[in-house]
């Protein structure tokens, strides 16, 4: 078994651990704070790794699905929670895929008004992204993680063992994610081995985050496929998976892009091999409606002033604002 990976997101006082590789959930009662008596095991049914924090713990399943992912499942938990007594110098631990983690991470937010929160991630779309820098969140039937907190983790844990036993979709969607960081300073990815690759993708993600917590400026970028991706994701109900329509929105902003002078064709085509590589699609679904998407995009969470795209250029990949329409319009023809 090859050694345990940790990498370190820089935050002052409140810096913490990613621990990644083969075994890595025996590592979790290091994680747990000291002053915790009990923790709170947010997870799903079927996820098929059993934890243990090394102190008195319960398991609270949630629902499966993106309409779990609701305020209601944060009141249920949370009135679950205070019926077994949980207090805030106990911890939660969320063992799931990144639905989990944002469900688990935005209860332990709020439930007295902030308990310590470890993230046991078990899918690749969450060990490279959603478990690592804080975000954490719920839908609303108007959009995607519309209500939410930023609260930082006090551990995480990718046991990479976990992924071989992933649905390949499920597998797939991850390499959608992972696919953004080769344009984020990760052109060392290809030929790397799973934990290592893994952790390069949590190093640069932890890099921005502490850099840029509360995404006032850089940590934006790390949306960057997520406008389109996130449109596409709710124009069909959640039934093309999260990495699957990132990776169709790195593409399309590649596109966008280029017909703002930003980068030329060459850097659009990496952006098709890229995503090719991990036999993700780059089209829209078929039977996409382009003026349904052109209206969610008005909706995304960075549409600050009209609509927000991230998009590479001559100083990397950055937000930017006041895109034309009909370039828009261009570049979905381009993807459709």
């Amino acid at each position: 078994m090859s050694p345990l990976i940790e990498v370190e997101v820089p935050l002052d006082d409140r810096s913490y651990r990613v621990i990644v590789g083969d075994g890595a959930a025996e590592s979790l009662p290091q994680l747990v704070p000291e002053r915790a008596k009990r923790a709170a095991i947010v997870t799903q049914a079927g996820i098929g790794l059993a934890v243990d924090p090394g102190v008195e713990h319960r398991i609270f399943e949630i629902g499966d699905g993106e309409t779990a992912k609701a305020m209601s499942t944060i009141e249920d938990l949370c009135r679950r929670f205070a019926q077994w007594g949980l207090t805030r110098n106990d911890v939660i631990i969320g063992v799931g895929g990144g639905l989990v983690t944002d469900v688990a991470g935005f209860a332990a937010a709020v439930y007295h008004r902030g308990v310590d929160v470890i993230h046991v991630s078990t899918t690749l779309l969450g060990q490279i992204d959603a478990s690592v820098g804080g975000k954490t969140g719920v839908n609303l039937p108007e959009g995607k993680n519309l209500v939410g907190a930023y609260w930082q983790p006090a551990g995480v844990i990718c046991d990479t063992s976990v992924l071989s036993s992933l649905p390949p979709r499920e597998y797939k969607s991850g390499l959608g994610e992972m696919a953004k960081y080769h344009f984020l300073g990760g052109s060392d990815l290809e030929g790397l081995p799973i934990a290592e690759r893994v952790a390069r993708c949590v190093q640069i993600k932890a890099d921005v985050v502490g850099s840029d917590e509360r995404e006032g400026g850089r940590r934006a970028i790390l949306n960057y496929g997520h406008t389109l991706g996130h449109a596409i994701e709710i124009a069909g109900q959640f039934d093309v998976r999260h990495g699957e329509a990132v990776a169709i929105g790195l593409v399309y902003a590649a596109e966008v892009a280029r017909r703002l002078g930003r980068v030329d064709a060459a850097r659009v085509q990496e952006h098709r091999h890229v995503v090719g590589s991990y036999d993700l699609s780059h089209r829209l679904p078929d039977g996409s409606d382009h003026d349904e998407l052109l209206s969610l995009f008005t909706r995304d969470k960075k549409a600050l002033d009209g609509v927000t795209f991230v998009l590479d250029g001559p100083n990397g990949v950055e937000p930017v604002t006041g895109i034309d329409e009909d370039i828009l319009r261009d570049a979905l023809r381009a993807v459709s």
